[in-house]
């Protein structure tokens, strides 16, 4: 028997996936309603934490962060059974990871943190990535049920906190991604384009083509034979800048992407490749 905490949009839908498959599910949450709801498919309801686990071989919980992990779990702790084990996919602090990690240890409980790059739909149909380190044979035992979660289980190796500062990576990512959209839109903006129309762009242009290529040239530090030197990229940047100013809009990200590659052109790396900007982090 499974217990799952925290019914948000996450783990209300890892609830519903993992009744399609049959498995016999309780489910707690803070807002008792939300929990309540998924009888509808299934799974079996309880205002109290501890009630939720009790019996059950593996505890899963999603909630918002490292203190309501902590405080949801003392809550739950009376009812788990010695042998369970804790399966967390909230997005938490490295620190907060390990330290739960020897904390659960200490008490005879293994504790696995399973952080997920997945959306509801992702969890509801069993695709997206779930990211797993720490102890290998804890691992292997959970890999069978976890990959039945995700469409791709990453084992990260035995550092416990590896997982979580992994997932703040690619979420590191994401942001910068979508500042990247709100500079693009704002552009567009200024210059009288629509945003429908600026990102048609896409549909002939796909950037993300070049994703490994200039990552594969970013981590062998070739830099001095250049396919787009910072000074004209900087170049590009000022024109961007310039567009932007002459309608009064203020973009958030490219003037200080335009500070960074001032930085390298002042150290002397005008004709490198615009991709140096990066050196000084590797």
């Amino acid at each position: 028997m499974i217990a799952f905490l925290g019914m948000g949009l996450l783990g209300s839908n890892f609830v519903k996936a993992l009744r399609k498959r049959g498995e016999d599910v309780r489910v707690w949450n803070r807002s008792p309603d939300r929990a309540k709801a998924l009888e509808a498919v299934g799974a079996t309801a309880f205002t109290d934490a501890a009630e939720a686990v009790r019996g059950a071989s593996r505890v899963h919980i999603v909630v918002s962060d490292d203190s309501a992990v902590d405080s949801v779990l003392e809550s739950a702790r009376p009812g788990l059974a010695k042998d369970a084990v804790i399966v967390d996919h909230t997005t938490t602090s490295p620190g907060g990871a390990l330290e739960r990690v020897q904390r659960w240890k200490e008490r005879g409980i293994a504790y696995q943190h399973a952080p997920v790059f997945m959306g509801p739909v992702n969890a509801y149909e069993s695709t997206g990535v779930m990211l797993v380190s720490g102890e290998r044979a804890r691992y292997e035992a959970l890999e069978p049920a976890l990959s039945q979660m995700t469409g791709k289980l990453v084992y990260l190796g035995e550092e416990a906190d590896r997982a979580a500062k992994f997932k703040l990576l690619g979420n590191s990512f994401l942001m910068f991604l979508t500042a990247g959209f709100a500079d693009f839109f704002a552009l567009a903006k200024s210059m009288g384009i629509s945003s429908k129309d600026a990102g048609a762009l896409f549909q002939s242009f796909n950037p993300g083509l070049t994703l490994t290529s200039r990552l594969d040239r970013v981590l062998r530090g070739n830099f001095s034979d250049p396919s787009w030197e910072l000074g004209m990229a900087r170049k590009d940047a000022r024109l961007m800048i310039e567009a932007a100013d002459q309608s009064g809009t203020t973009l958030a990200v490219l003037p200080m992407i335009a500070q960074l590659m001032d930085s390298y052109i002042a150290r002397g790396h005008q004709h490198d490749d615009w991709t140096i900007i990066t050196k000084d982090n590797l």
